[in-house]
């Protein structure tokens, strides 16, 4: 099995990315950071020549659930599940964006899942042009459970709420 390393230096290949132009240029060493970037190209631009709305949400898709699958360990399942995109300004030239768990909200959700059994968590990411002026706005919803979470002991609690 690959380490998660070895998997993030091979994204880059993943056709997603690669056929985007979307670049993973790093990964911190606690897997709570990654930068991305996408250069406009001939095959990523739209009709009035700025980056394709589709690519730039590709852009933001995997990251926050990579970040936690990596910390909370593989006791969890995670998942996305829904986004939202909001255009701020026409995206040109060369794009980028952070994505960025801390340690402590990382901590936070591990402490509330193990209580709770699941839940949903919502992240933004700003993707900024070469200016560092935010040309696009994603919110992500992350699901987040215990792999062994009793999803009948859950609906039979909460039928009275």
């Amino acid at each position: 099995m690959l380490s998660n390393q070895t998997k993030m230096k091979l994204i880059n290949w993943w056709p997603p990315m690669l056929g985007t132009g979307i670049s993973l240029k790093n990964v911190s060493k606690d897997f709570r950071t990654f930068e991305v970037v996408m250069k406009l190209r001939w095959y990523n631009r739209n009709l009035v020549g700025i980056h394709y709305g589709g690519s730039l949400y590709s852009m933001c898709d995997p990251w926050y659930m990579f970040i936690l699958m990596a910390n909370l360990g593989s006791e969890y399942k995670v998942m996305d599940k829904g986004a939202s995109i909001r255009y701020v300004k026409p995206g040109k030239g060369t794009l980028r964006c952070t994505f960025y768990i801390s340690e402590d909200k990382i901590r936070e959700i591990k402490e509330e899942i193990d209580q709770i059994g699941k839940n949903d968590y919502t992240f933004l990411c700003e993707v900024t042009n070469e200016e560092g002026e935010v040309v696009t706005e994603v919110e992500k919803i992350v699901y987040v459970r215990k792999k062994d979470f009793d999803f009948e002991k859950f609906e039979t609690m909460n039928r009275g709420k």
